[in-house]
């Protein structure tokens, strides 16, 4: 097909098959390489400091309905009343921070041999930091101030600057003989002001210095963006986000010496309610056009051509965002970045959230290319020449190319993405022909291949096991998290001249440029980049350094180092996620067969533990020999509540040999030592009670001798552990004894367990007086009668213990509470604890005698137990015990469920004098 040139850019690039407006890749040799890679070894460090890292980030990083449901966690917000106040408050409030990081942070001027670098810096960003690249011969010098800091320099505001703009004046007008002499202007800006610096050489300090010129600080409107004058370069002009515009002129400031450093400037009178459009839509940027007064104003449904050349201002529509729906599926499409573009100032480039787009002021509503850029939310821009990109090449093959071809660098600084999108005539010709004449007189411009990923970052593996890498440390953060807060980023950056940049390297076959990066921990980096035919996806030296997300870098700010340790120390609990996944078994079958495994002798029992060992049994009721303990001795020292799980539990502990508790249990001096930062420290434990008690334990305290303790306090004989969980004892067990179901995978933990479960609940059962709030016990409710081989406990005897379901457990077939609660675990929910018996106060012994922990017996139904030196009551201690129990007494007698509970379990309150 035959198509004219105004319609061939209809069909958008990378979107169309075989857009007519792309060169096609056969004319690749005239064209050059288009693909630029970093070069490892070129990496230099420049300069780092924390005055060049950017204020702390306070924006929340939750979208707006779940920072309201989580931040009021005492009264908090319903779903539908959050999702509610997010819908009214609009787009614009949950915007993320991308907003705050979508300006390069760099700035550089040139002058000399010589360049100076600019960035926002201080506690909020409110001052302009600049230091000074020199190349000398063939190395870079860099020039600080006296104390080897950063220059600064102040407007006296506290605003945190949002971007800075440098107008650079030609070399030829400027004399850097001179005392002083202006070599460029700065324009900074904020959320609410701008402020005008002069850049200017002293030769008495042998460097630049800025100073600065005056501001306007804007009290009803905040501003939106600024750009510098091409034609005149003491203008500038301002974009207030109401849509107005205010011009400046440096020139007549410098000659009123009454203006105090106050500007006013001159507000341009744009009829904005002629336009047709919506008022509810976001000013984005403004820039000058082919004429000093012809300013290019987008919105992000619009682009205005503004045009007061003339005594009347008029307003045109350049191009509207409706030209791109019917490319893409939704209507949401809005405009997001706006530059001028090359080779003249008829062009420019305007950015959506889908494509590119390269116009010309000359031609209404008809883009003359189209990109699909494939860019999360592209707010940066930039365009350069392409031989800005291939200078110092070796080869001079395709130098024609690189003078009439240009570059649009397109991406977002907060997403890390940044693509290059090259445009130019039609086929270029060698220097010198007719053809090359006339590329140069051509308005039609072409895509010249499709667009290019670039790493700015220089260290990004592009490979596919560093991208799978990537995306999996991605996943793995909580949503609440955002990975770019956790990962270096390039904040800033900035190509440097190319006088420049042959000094400092050998040229390239195909050419190249030098960049100057600022990353967000706060380092000033240069690299090379080499052009090139094809993508260098694997870089050898970042490959397996891989995604190091383990910093908030975004919130480091202040030259402190981190004065506590950063060591920790990982051990691997194969066992935990084999016991969780059912398999233990197999896997420690596995581990004891596993030829690799280190052939350790054990050591000796030691003495000390093996003698506790034996103690702490007898006084459980459980001799030393165990052949058949009765089942009765393990509820001895149920004292306070306790389930039958870990009563069942205690009976498995007691029933395992010394040698396998000796494994369990160790003494402070025999743990293992862990190598930190070159210093042995032992691992920490829990110390064992001295009171007689199996485990699980019911209550403990750290160990003596934990390294956080006093060193005098260590004791080499504490006791320690349980060391290894009773599954794998219990595992080890059946090894050590022959167990055929081990070879089968029959032998089960959890079996075993509710075997012994079983038995405990039928001896609770017949020991236990039953006052469950639930008519059933559950599956595990057994009968005396269909056990007639084991007399399990006297039933002539009264009952001591008490049998207890809590009544919040009790959940019936048609009671759906049960069914939505987090509470699973039947095996847990019946609780057994020992009854005092009926007694009264003896004649013999007035209630002044009992003044220890007795006095408490007769409080309640349970038999409490005090894990504390023993303690007489006197004076004022027994008046407010009698006061509080008498307190209790009436309580008691006022609770219908308690009375019921003394008379079902036989429990009767002493009688008192």
């Amino acid at each position: 097909m035959d198509f004219s040139e105004n319609w061939k850019s209809f069909f958008p690039v990378s979107i169309s098959p075989s857009s007519p407006i792309l060169i096609p890749s056969s004319a690749r040799p005239t064209l050059g390489p288009l693909i630029f890679n970093p070069i490892p070894e070129t990496l230099t460090h420049v300069f780092s400091s924390s005055s060049l890292l950017p204020p702390p980030l306070h924006i929340p990083q939750l979208s707006l309905s779940r920072l309201l449901i989580t931040s009021c966690p005492d009264a908090p917000v319903l779903p539908s009343t959050a999702s509610s106040i997010a819908s009214h408050c609009g787009p614009q409030f949950q915007n993320d921070i991308a907003s705050i990081l979508q300006c390069n942070r760099l700035e550089f001027l040139k002058y000399g041999n010589s360049v100076i670098v600019f960035f926002p810096t201080g506690v909020n960003s409110e001052k302009v930091g600049f230091l000074i690249l020199h190349v000398e011969g063939s190395s870079l010098h860099l020039q600080l101030d006296g104390n080897g800091d950063i220059f600064r320099a102040t407007s006296g505001e506290s605003y945190s600057i949002s971007r800075i703009l440098v107008n650079p004046i030609d070399d030829e007008e400027d004399d850097l003989g001179e005392s002083s002499s202006t070599i460029g202007y700065l324009l900074a800006f904020t959320c609410y002001s701008a402020h005008w610096f002069s850049v200017q050489y002293n030769s008495s300090f042998e460097r630049p210095s800025v100073v600065y010129m005056g501001g306007k600080i804007f009290k009803t409107c905040s501003v939106v963006h600024a750009c510098w004058s091409p034609h005149t370069l003491e203008e500038s002009l301002v974009l207030l986000e109401s849509g107005e515009l205010f011009l400046f002129d440096l020139e007549y400031y410098m000659k009123d010496s009454s203006s105090n450093g106050n500007f006013r400037g001159t507000r341009l009178r744009v009829p904005w309610h002629d336009s047709n459009c919506s008022d509810d839509k976001v000013w984005l940027s403004c820039e000058f056009s082919w004429h000093p007064r012809i300013f290019i104003v987008a919105r992000s449904d619009v682009v205005f051509l503004v045009d007061l050349s003339a005594d009347k201002c008029v307003v045109s529509c350049l191009l509207k965002v409706e030209v791109l729906h019917m490319h893409t599926p939704t209507q949401s499409e809005r405009f997001l970045a706006l530059s001028r573009a090359s080779p003249d100032g008829f062009y420019f480039a305007v950015a959506s959230n889908a494509f590119l787009l390269l116009c010309d002021v000359r031609k209404h509503m008809m883009p003359i290319i189209r990109w699909a850029h494939g860019l999360d939310r592209p707010c940066f821009m930039n365009v350069l020449n392409l031989s800005m990109l291939r200078s110092h090449s070796r080869e001079d093959t395709f130098k024609s190319a690189s003078e009439v071809g240009f570059c649009i660098i397109l991406g977002s600084f907060w997403h890390g993405m940044f693509n290059l999108f090259f445009y130019g005539p039609s086929l270029p010709s060698q220097r010198g022909s007719l053809a090359s004449k006339l590329s140069k007189t051509s308005k039609t411009f072409y895509a010249w291949e499709l667009p290019h990923e670039i790493v700015l970052s220089g260290r990004d593996c592009l490979c596919g096991s560093c991208l799978l890498k990537e995306e999996l440390s991605k996943a793995a953060l909580p949503e609440w998290i955002d990975w770019q807060m956790k990962k270096e980023m390039v904040l800033g950056f900035g190509i440097m001249n190319n006088d420049l940049a042959s000094l400092l390297c050998e040229p390239y076959k195909y050419g190249g440029f030098t960049l100057v990066r600022l990353m967000s921990s706060g380092k000033l980096e240069l690299q090379r980049y080499e052009a090139s035919w094809v993508h260098d996806r694997k870089l050898e030296d970042c490959h397996e350094q891989g995604l190091r997300l383990d910093k908030y870098l975004l919130f480091t700010v202040g030259d402190e180092k981190y004065k506590y340790r950063k060591s920790v120390v990982f051990h691997k609990l194969n066992f935990i996620n084999a016991y969780r996944r059912g398999n233990l078994t197999e896997f420690l079958v596995k581990k004891l067969k596993d030829p690799c495994m280190d052939d350790q002798e054990m050591g000796p029992f030691d003495v000390d533990v093996h003698e506790f060992l034996c103690e702490k049994l007898n006084a459980c009721g459980v001799g030393p020999f165990r052949s058949s303990p009765a089942i009765i001795a393990f509820f001895k020292d149920v004292k306070p509540s306790a389930n039958l799980h870990d009563v069942a539990l205690r009976r498995l502990w007691a029933e395992l040999p010394l040698d396998l508790l000796q494994l369990a249990f160790s003494k402070h001096s025999e743990s293992l030592d862990v190598a930190i930062d070159q210093k042995k420290t032992t691992l920490e434990f829990l110390a064992v009670p001295s009171c007689p008690e199996l485990p699980p334990f019911f209550l403990r305290k750290s160990s003596s001798c934990s390294n956080k303790g006093s060193n005098k306090a260590q004791r080499d004989g504490d006791i320690m552990g349980p060391i290894l969980p009773l599954p794998i004892l219990l595992v080890l067990h059946e090894i050590y004894d022959g167990c055929s179901d081990l070879e089968d995978g029959k032998f089960s933990v959890e079996a075993e367990v509710d075997i012994k479960y079983n038995e405990i609940m039928k001896v609770a059962a017949a020991i236990s007086v039953s006052i469950s709030g639930s008519e059933s016990s559950g599956n595990y409710e057994v009968s005396l009668a269909d056990d007639a081989n084991e007399t399990w406990v006297d039933p002539s005897k009264l009952k001591p213990f008490l049998l207890y379901r809590p009544a919040a457990l009790n959940c019936s077939g048609t009671n759906l509470v049960y069914e939505n609660s987090i509470y699973r675990g039947k095996i847990h929910d019946t609780l057994i604890f020992h009854v005092l018996e009926e007694k009264t106060v003896s004649n013999d012994k007035s209630e002044s005698e009992l003044v220890g922990p007795e006095i408490f017996d007769d409080l309640c139904l349970v038999d409490l137990r005090f894990n504390a030196p023993s303690k007489k009551f006197e004076g004022g201690g027994l008046k407010a015990f009698d006061v509080l129990k008498r307190q209790l007494s009436k309580w008691q007698e006022g609770v219908d469920s308690y009375k019921e509970l003394t008379v079902q379990s036989g429990f009767l309150k002493p009688v008192s004098k």
